[in-house]
């Protein structure tokens, strides 16, 4: 029989986002939750390094989803306003092609068809209007059954979606993928790379990329928001309210080991030896560190191991705090290449640095109203990069890929002054080594064929007591789906102990329309 709420004990491994909403969730219900994080900080890929005196977001650099964030504090009794200082973006991307090739997208649509249009012509703006309406329909269709769903399955999604569901997903093509499907909208090719970069937002190739992934669109134009502070002033907000609930956060703590006695998980041991005792143990990281058995032999029962062959993109990136001029910097910039598909080939192919990568640019002192001028600029840079599931990269690689990268800024006209004082690379062994078992794949699995969205883990173990949330489990990876994966894996916990079944699917209300506080419901 299950113990009391008020005498359970949780033990959360990860201070990610999902393990911060997912402690705090738990100790608004009256159960004793501890938070052990390896680093010394909360985060996660959330993280942010400090470069030559200015502090650099130097993981996911986009705050999108708001409404998620609105119910997980509404939850708790608090506002999310009132914890953070967000402002809305104007612009959500600045864009190049060439030197003299550029274009902004909106965050208000009409803004961006006229972008459009002066880019390619009045009637690739008109089919952008109709793209977005289409996004905007795959959206709506999917936030209930799959984003705020726990673990849907094939037969589940389609019971879920009714009829009207299923003719908005089949009017995508049943195996389109996404750069297929934007060939159906968009003439120029320029829009096609523009819209099929959302397929790495979770980490995939537009080429192998379901055409569901359009829907990331209607998440950006729902509004995309700077944070005060950066996307790490996020995570410190987390834990400074997971305390004031009553969490205990350990930093600087590593597992070695979650013990099982009867059946069930009985504890959590660390490396220095200390054992704790835990009812009920909620898992933040890549599944596969529990497959490959590096919490001991209950994780390889709990979960596999993500195959190298499905894993995700890593990154080869670098945080720069220095001078720049000739490109006037938004605060999202994005420099693509003429040849797009070898990128993805050489990575997913051929498990290399692209020869001709796509830069990204967070130059986190612009994009606002309110900028002031300052003397040097912040910023991430990053390109996509393979997982070091096949070999590890060698210096000279990533040496020839950083110069190719810098000089593509050059000729588009951005000039940054890096020294070595200024500049610090993390390359996928780096990103491996931060994050365990990972093999450097920051969003877990690929989503790659129709079929990837049914092969995520939900939050409910093999092992009875054990609940896993993150970026690598269902709902998949980005900071608001990793959000969402720590609602539902404390809400299927909470589940478990107010009910005798196994069985029920947890399903998390609220939503872009309703906006209302996070209740958690069963299907």
């Amino acid at each position: 029989m299950a113990s009391p709420p008020s005498a359970h004990r949780v033990v959360v491994i990860g201070a990610g986002v999902a393990g911060l909403v997912s402690a705090l969730q738990l100790a608004q219900r009256g159960l004793q939750v501890t938070l052990l994080e390896a680093a010394e900080q909360p985060g996660g890929k959330m993280r942010q390094l400090m470069v030559d005196g200015g502090p650099i977001d130097s993981g996911p650099t986009v705050f999108t989803m708001r409404w998620v964030f609105e119910q997980v504090y509404g939850s708790v009794g608090a506002s999310l306003e009132d914890e953070l200082q967000l402002t809305a973006l104007p612009v959500l991307a600045r864009h190049a092609w060439s030197p003299d090739q550029r274009m902004d997208l909106f965050a208000d649509p009409g803004q961006s068809r006229d972008a459009i249009a002066r880019l390619a012509g009045p009637s690739e703006g008109m089919r952008f209007m109709r793209f977005c309406q289409q996004a905007r329909s795959v959206y709506d269709t999917l936030e209930g059954p799959f984003i705020r769903s726990q673990s849907p399955t094939l037969r589940s999604m389609m019971g879920d979606l009714g009829l009207r569901g299923l003719a908005v997903l089949a009017s995508l093509g049943p195996m389109s993928n996404l750069w297929d499907s934007l060939r159906e909208h968009f003439h120029d090719e320029r829009l096609r790379q523009l819209f099929a970069r959302y397929a790495t937002y979770c980490g995939s190739s537009p080429w192998r990329a379901p055409a569901t992934l359009m829907l990331v669109t209607q998440v950006e134009l729902d509004g995309v928001w700077s944070v005060q502070g950066g996307m790490h002033a996020l995570a410190q907000s987390l834990a400074r309210l997971g305390e004031r609930l009553g969490v205990t956060a350990r930093y600087g703590c590593r597992v070695a080991e979650i013990g099982v006695q009867g059946g069930r998980v009985s504890h959590v041991r660390l490396e220095n030896g200390e054992q704790l005792a835990a009812d009920s143990v909620v898992f933040n990281g890549d599944i596969s560190a529990l497959g490959q058995g590096l919490l001991g032999d209950v994780g390889k029962r709990a979960a596999s191991p993500t195959p190298g062959s499905k894993r995700s993109l890593s990154a080869l990136t670098w945080s720069v705090h220095a001078e720049t001029d000739g490109f006037e910097l938004d605060r999202h910039n994005v420099f693509f290449q003429p040849d797009y598909q070898s990128e993805f080939s050489d990575i997913f192919d051929r498990g290399r640095l692209p020869a001709t990568p796509t830069v990204y640019v967070c130059a986190q002192d612009r994009g606002l109203v309110t900028d002031q001028p300052t003397a040097r600029d912040r910023m991430l840079v990053l390109v996509n990069a393979p997982a070091i599931a096949r070999r590890n990269l060698t210096e000279s690689e990533i040496d020839a890929c950083e110069n190719h990268s810098f000089s593509l800024l050059a000729r588009y006209g951005l000039n940054i002054r890096r020294t070595a004082q200024n500049t610090v690379r993390t390359t996928p062994a780096d990103f491996e080594r931060i994050f365990p078992a990972s093999a450097g794949a920051l969003y877990g699995m690929a989503t790659h064929g129709w079929m990837s969205a049914f092969a995520r883990r939900g939050a409910v173990s093999k092992v009875p007591g054990l609940f896993l949330a993150g970026g690598s489990v269902h709902p998949g990876p980005g900071v608001p789906m990793a959000a969402m994966s720590g609602l539902l894996a404390a809400a299927t916990l909470m589940d478990h102990l107010d009910s005798t079944s196994r069985s029920r699917r947890v399903h998390i209300s609220g939503g872009t329309s309703t906006r209302s506080p996070t209740a958690a419901t069963t299907a």
